[in-house]
């Protein structure tokens, strides 16, 4: 009698230590958006302008990201991968030379601009290393790049805070992080796959005119990004107005906690990596019923005694942080089991429709608090999160 024994299941094409290495350059890379943030008050004092001028810094950074996913993203889908990485790497690197040698805001606000719309590589390395997996691993890589955009994004605040402190001179950062991102430019192209070298070019007028199209086509990427933008409306609003709650009657805290709440849950954002594994053995719907149901619980939680208690607000944010992470995951692993030649695409329109929905977050959350206060935005927080459960249910038949 003869055993047959069952094929092994294929192996993930992506080797641990490359994605480790591409998770880091994610971190790195998306770092450049967010260290800036504590730094605004030492800018305003070193360029001699007001605190409210040198929030232009940030806001820069922000609207330079935005303009890099849409209209530098897609390019991944018709360029050389390995060029287009190193040489977005080399004008990141350039960017911050300049910003760090500005000598006044004007200088440094469109230095700011055109260095954060360089440093999407994060948003390529995504799409790439769920290719490099293959589908039955591509859940994995997307958490481990998932991994390094939460920690980069988290820890930069605090670490180019101590880089300032340590130098007393705001440039210091700047120049820290252009040696960092410079590095990348040596090690990264190295990992990732020539690109589409036999594949017909594709104009970029044609790439950019496709991804509407994209959006009609595949029912997968119209549930990924309403998802995405809901429950980013409801994380952006939290964060938006944590700082102000917490310097309340209620807490009387300065704004360096708001700060602290991204070091407090970093346990739920490590965590968060099982999601990219459970995408791949249960399915995306599976992790973002699971997720929404701790997002939930962190509102409820925050609603009901987060107004007067510090733990309870801690416990809500790593809640807020696991659940969060793990939607996000779930809905790129989804749009990343469509068209291969089209990732970097999808992953524009959804990353799109994400900030889209972080942006209404914001204004509602703050204008709620405004009025309302953190009740107020708690209560509309839950609205946004009636929406995702609305459209989760919706597409349970898409599985």
């Amino acid at each position: 009698m003869t055993v047959e024994t069952p094929p092994a299941p294929p192996r993930s094409g992506l080797a641990r230590g490359t994605a480790l290495t591409l998770a880091v350059a994610g971190a790195v890379t998306v770092a450049n958006i967010y260290f800036p943030q504590p730094l605004l008050e030492a800018i305003a004092s070193g360029l001699g302008v007001s605190d409210s001028a040198a929030g232009l810094v940030a806001t820069a950074a922000q609207i330079g990201y935005a303009l890099g996913i849409g209209l530098v993203v897609p390019l991944a889908d018709a360029a050389r991968l390995r060029r287009l990485v190193t040489v977005l790497l080399l004008l990141t690197t350039a960017g911050l030379l300049v910003a760090s040698a500005a000598p006044n805001l004007a200088t440094l606000t469109v230095a700011t601009v055109a260095l954060s719309t360089t440093t999407v590589v994060p948003q390529i390395l995504m799409p790439t290393a769920a290719s490099m997996a293959g589908p039955a691993h591509s859940g994995r890589a997307v958490g481990m790049i998932g991994i390094g955009l939460t920690l980069g994004s988290t820890l930069s605040r605090t670490l180019s805070g101590a880089v300032v402190g340590l130098s007393d001179d705001w440039r210091t950062a700047y120049l820290v992080s252009a040696a960092l991102t410079g590095a990348l430019a040596v090690v990264v192209p190295r990992l990732l796959p020539e690109g589409p070298a036999g594949r017909r070019a594709v104009p970029y007028r044609k790439l950019i005119g496709s991804m509407p199209g994209l959006l009609l086509a595949h029912a997968e990427l119209r549930l990924s990004a309403y998802l995405g933008a809901t429950v980013f409306a409801a994380f952006s609003a939290f964060w938006a107005t944590l700082a102000f709650h917490l310097a309340g009657p209620a807490f009387g805290k300065g704004v360096a906690w708001a700060g602290l709440f991204g070091l407090f849950s970093l346990p739920s954002a490590l965590l968060s990596y099982s999601a990219g594994r459970l995408s791949d053995q249960r399915g995306p719907l599976y992790v973002n019923t699971l997720a929404l149901g701790c997002v939930g619980a962190a509102f409820l939680l925050m609603g009901t005694a987060g107004s007067t208690s510090m733990a309870a607000l801690v416990i809500g944010s790593n809640l807020l942080v696991y659940g969060g992470s793990c939607w996000q995951i779930a809905n790129q692993v989804r749009i990343f089991r469509l068209d291969e030649s089209v990732r970097a695409r999808l992953n524009t329109v959804f990353m799109l429709a994400s900030f889209a929905g972080g942006a209404v977050g914001t204004m509602t959350g703050t204008a709620l608090y405004g009025a309302y206060g953190w009740t107020g935005m708690v209560v509309g927080c839950g609205g946004f999160l009636a929406l995702a459960a609305a459209g989760l249910l919706r597409g349970r038949r898409l599985g």
